[in-house]
């Protein structure tokens, strides 16, 4: 029977992050990044995190030819990451070509933004939607607890964690005061430093007026070439890009499709050299793997992908990695949940 489980992860950039759309465009800068087509909000496509947590899994076990797309060993049987991810392997040449195919056990989906940092007269402040964070797990409750929460917040007004009775400028724009909530996160997020340090500086918009927020607020930075021989900018290589700003918090999931049920996990290696024949040279081969996954603690893809993941805090993803950009930190442990239950564990 095929195991099905999803995982949900709380995202934190900890660096501007630049996803770009593949070329120029006319307009307010000329590398763009990549948005939502119905919201035009910014969002981490889920092609870079699988990428990012794929190459950085292999490196971590030590496999580098199954980073990529190309030249991965092609042994989904004995491999956690060709296992996890999938593969496409060609050999030979001309007439004796020959392509062999695997899918993964993993769907790593878009990550998209859930709180939006923005600067105010009242110091930094996040802004987020009601219905982001309910389709997140988070809860919102009147202050004091009890009271009756609006139906819906005014197109120039907010909700505010804090309270407040004057106006709040944000930018260009300035929202009215509201009443204030309480933002109460899933319990697996509730302790952690990140969360807490904005829990307290929370804004709630609504949804047709945060993307404007977002839009208008984004990183705008400009980049030139350096000539080598002059040492100088060289002309006309100015350019301009965007990127989702530090400290954005962003919300992705993770769906395991384990229709195999034969992850190569440290005793299923064991057992499969115990069953089979195997030369001496193959037997040290498997006996590397073997205490390679017993020391990452690898049980299941999904340990694989949280692998993966969590050296983009150090590696980061997207673009502009060597000019600062794209680390993403995993903010406490992610939310899962089994098929056919309702409840987030």
């Amino acid at each position: 029977m095929a195991t099905y489980k999803r995982q949900r992860y709380l995202l934190m950039s900890t660096d501007p992050v630049h996803i770009g759309t593949g070329g120029y465009r006319l307009g307010r800068v000329d590398n763009s990044i990549v948005r939502e087509p119905g919201t035009c909000v910014p969002k981490i496509p889920g092609t870079s995190l699988s990428g990012a947590a794929r190459s950085y899994a292999a490196s971590q076990y030590g496999s580098l030819r199954c980073a990529g797309q190309k030249g991965h060993c092609g042994k989904h049987e004995k491999c956690p990451i060709c296992y996890t991810f999938g593969y496409l392997r060609e050999t030979g040449e001309g007439a004796d070509k020959k392509t062999t195919a695997s899918s993964g056990v993993v769907n790593l989906f878009d990550a998209h933004v859930l709180l939006f940092p923005v600067h105010s007269m009242a110091g930094p402040v996040w802004v987020g939607t009601r219905e982001r964070l309910k389709d997140a797990g988070f809860k919102i409750k009147a202050v004091p607890e009890g009271g009756p929460l609006p139906d819906d917040i005014p197109l120039s007004g907010g909700l505010y964690t804090w309270e407040r009775e004057d106006d709040l400028n944000l930018g260009w724009l300035m929202l009215d005061a509201g009443p204030q909530v309480l933002v109460e996160a899933p319990k697996k997020w509730r302790s952690e430093e990140r969360w807490q340090a904005i829990q307290d500086r929370t804004v709630l918009v609504r949804e047709n007026l945060f993307g404007q927020v977002v839009n208008s607020n984004l990183e705008v930075r400009t980049s030139v070439s350096i000539d080598p021989e002059r040492g100088a900018a060289e002309e006309g290589a100015l350019f301009t890009y965007e990127a989702l700003p530090r400290a954005t918090f962003l919300l992705s999931e993770v769906v395991l499709d384990d229709y195999r049920e034969a992850f190569p996990d440290a005793d299923r290696l064991l057992q499969y050299v115990a069953d089979n024949q195997i030369g001496e040279g193959g037997r040290k081969k498997l006996n590397e793997r073997y205490e390679r996954i017993k020391a990452l603690g690898w049980k299941s893809a999904l340990d694989v992908v949280r692998a993966g993941l969590r050296l983009a805090e150090w590696l980061g993803v997207g673009g502009m990695g060597t000019r600062g950009f794209g680390r993403v930190a995993i903010v406490g442990d992610p939310l899962e949940q089994n098929w056919g239950e309702e409840v987030w564990q």
